[in-house]
């Protein structure tokens, strides 16, 4: 094999001792193209180590469990970014919005994307000003917390009232913490978690962090949009797939409620805008369909999960779409595997195979 044609990648983890495992098997899925290392993003040591790799790419494994570390894992993933230059996936723009509802909120309304009016209020008076001429129901929201954990449907004044209260002046924002037991599949999850009794005190661990992360500095609200259903719209690299997340309780992040069909040219028109507008290459983007027609961008999210082995089914047949030739096709084909991390690494190297070769990678330092 030519040189050129491998690379050595750097894999960053963080604080979650599970959470970039899928990043490993990816890589040693590849081993013939790939060497990878993996470096932790929270550790003393992350720079050096960073500056001694010569890598030609990153692997980034952002964080969405605790406000501390995300803030910490955004900056140092800047700062290499600003001084290394090298290709990276999820990239730093997607990164600095995923587990970040404040700050997507912001993204959304600068660049002009549509979505459901959304307030940001980081003190007591204004958000209490607001709900006084709010309309209801009203959707809350925390900036952490994935799976709808920090989502609550506020129907009347009084209990955004309570919401306020509680944030501000109490124990902090509310947020579901802990095993969702009432989810479709939560004993074999927890028969999974039993076998590996290292992986299931890490979870404890987590969910203790969890509870300790209290969001007393904001509240964000949203407008509700009647839904039975949201579209989940995965891109990675020149990939597109999407299904429906279908409503629980009112809500559909966090449901694993499904349901798999051809899904409308339109919607993937205005995803594949969306992500060719600002470079997005490893995104699920959360899409209402608007009450008066279009789409409305509810979520976009670099790093989520995968309850099935696949992210689109049309004609009871897996496979994705891609754009050739001004014109969507259908691919039939397994492009999920690990969890789409497989997917996402031959996306960087199809990046890196196509880029001038380098003798060397610049440092961070």
């Amino acid at each position: 094999m030519d040189e050129r044609t491998r690379f050595r990648l750097v894999i960053l983890r963080n604080e979650v001792d599970s959470d970039h495992l899928l990043w490993i098997q990816a890589c040693e899925h590849m081993a013939d193209r790939v060497d990878h290392s993996v470096i932790d993003l929270t550790k003393d040591d992350w720079l050096l180590r960073f500056n001694e790799g010569h890598f030609d790419a990153v692997l980034a494994q952002p964080t969405g469990w605790s406000t501390a570390m995300k803030a910490l894992y955004d900056e140092r993933i800047a700062r290499i970014n600003e001084r290394a230059r090298l290709p990276m996936i999820p990239s730093v723009s997607e990164i600095l919005i995923y587990e970040n509802k404040k700050a997507l909120a912001h993204w959304l309304k600068i660049n002009g994307i549509p979505h459901p009016e959304t307030h940001v209020f980081t003190d007591a008076d204004a958000a209490s000003a607001f709900i006084r001429t709010a309309t209801f129901p009203l959707v809350a929201k925390t900036s952490l917390g994935a799976g709808g954990s920090g989502v609550r449907i506020l129907r009347s004044e009084e209990s955004a009232a309570a919401y306020i209260e509680q944030t501000f002046n109490g124990t902090g924002a509310p947020r579901d913490v802990g095993p969702k037991w009432q989810k479709p599949g939560f004993v074999k999850r927890v028969l999974r978690k039993l076998a590996d009794p290292t992986a299931a005190l890490a979870r404890l661990r987590e969910y203790r962090v969890l509870q300790n992360d209290a969001q007393k500095d904001h509240v964000l609200f949203q407008a509700f949009i009647p839904h039975t259903f949201e579209w989940r719209v995965v891109r990675i690299g020149g990939s597109f797939f999407a299904h429906k997340k279908l409503v629980d309780a009112d809500k559909a992040s966090g449901s694993l409620l499904k349901e798999y069909g051809d899904p409308p040219k339109p919607l993937l028109d205005f995803t594949r805008e969306l992500t060719d507008k600002h470079g997005f290459r490893s995104v699920a983007v959360d899409i209402f369909e608007a009450p008066g027609g279009g789409y409305l961008v509810n979520e976009i999210q670099c790093v989520f999960g995968q309850s099935d082995p696949y992210q689109m089914i049309v004609d009871d047949v897996p496979g994705r779409y891609r754009w050739v030739n001004e014109a969507w096709l259908f691919e039939p084909g397994d492009f999920n595997r690990f969890e789409c991390y497989l997917l996402r690494l031959e996306y960087m190297l199809d990046v890196l195979s196509a880029a001038p070769s380098r003798t060397s990678s610049p440092h961070a330092g």
